[in-house]
């Protein structure tokens, strides 16, 4: 959904399109204000039409484009967070409707501060990439350990379990009271 911008906001940037310099391009005042060049190239047409209301000199000079919470400076924002420290919630509100900001901005920035975050900075491409290898070498460890602590495992059992003598050798015959203490064991095993 496209922006709705006011009246009196048009006619500033009609205002400031016509009166800037020779060496500034009609699309570097459009990208300065926030709005699209084919916008703004209609409203400078509209005042040859005379579609445009017209103002008084102070309510141009007073105009300004809106910050957005993310448009603050470290600094502004600090000085806000300081400026509402005492106010009630009523008057919170109503100081930040006032300054274009909503109350969880504010909580928002006094966490980012105490967290010592700088307003919420991605972390590095980079090193999402190296945490991420870190990870996976990690985990293609524990899973080798993993296997090597099984196969130790299950050769203490077979190791026990061998502790007796299953008949002497190969081939030879086995008495049947020695046998079926032989098939005993197998079938414990």
């Amino acid at each position: 959904m496209s922006p709705r911008f006011t009246q009196s906001f048009k006619i500033q940037a009609v205002e400031k399109a016509l009166n800037r310099q020779d060496n500034t391009t009609l699309k570097e005042v459009a990208d300065s204000l926030g709005v699209g060049l084919s916008s703004l190239t209609r409203w400078t047409r509209q005042p040859k039409n005379q579609e445009l209301e017209s103002i008084s000199r102070n309510e141009v000079g007073s105009m300004k484009k809106e910050k957005r919470p993310q448009d603050w400076t470290l600094e502004e924002r600090l000085n806000m967070i300081i400026s509402c420290g005492a106010l009630d919630d009523q008057a919170l509100s109503e100081y930040c409707r006032e300054q274009g900001i909503y109350p969880h901005h504010l909580a928002q920035w006094k966490l980012d501060f105490t967290n010592d975050r700088q307003s919420g900075k991605p972390v590095p491409r980079s090193e999402v990439k190296t945490l991420k290898y870190e990870n996976k070498v990690l985990k293609k460890e524990l899973n080798r350990k993993d296997k090597a602590l099984a196969g130790t495992a299950a050769l203490l059992v077979l190791q026990k379990k061998s502790q007796r003598d299953l008949g002497k050798r190969r081939g030879q015959l086995t008495m049947s009271n020695e046998r079926t203490g032989i098939v005993t064991l197998v079938t414990q095993a």
